[in-house]
């Protein structure tokens, strides 16, 4: 089975943990991720500049690490991420910030991708939101 999966909330929600151990059990079961999507808070996870406590699992790293192992589609939305101040190179460039947070594996682009991607596989589950 196929899944493209969303993420509307930041590193320290709950949802955000359960997004991933969802992600990872996916896999492990032997289905397939199309897409990983990180939308409106949720693009604080691929925040480079996130400092987590040492008492608390840092998210975003974890979120990195798997991404990175399962070489997958992980699509930040642009605009999601220039709101919150989450910008790649070219948008730095782009719009003459200085800050540069999401480094591959993270690509920014349009939620036409999460259309896409929930076209494209079988079930879209999303986590966090409103």
């Amino acid at each position: 089975m196929k899944f493209a999966i969303a993420l509307f909330s930041p590193p320290h929600a709950p949802s955000s943990r359960r997004a991933l151990r969802f992600a990872e059990a996916v896999l492990a079961g032997g289905h397939e991720i199309n897409r990983l999507f990180f939308y409106r808070d949720g693009v604080y996870n691929a925040a480079d500049s996130i400092v987590t406590p040492q008492d608390e699992s840092d998210l975003p790293a974890q979120w990195r690490a798997f991404v990175e192992r399962h070489a997958l589609d992980a699509v930040v939305c642009v605009a999601a991420a220039l709101r919150r101040g989450v910008l790649d190179s070219r948008e730095a460039q782009r719009y003459g910030r200085v800050a540069v947070v999401p480094t591959p594996p993270w690509e920014l682009s349009g939620l036409g991708q999460l259309h896409e991607a929930a076209q494209s596989a079988d079930r879209l589950v999303c986590f966090g939101g409103d």
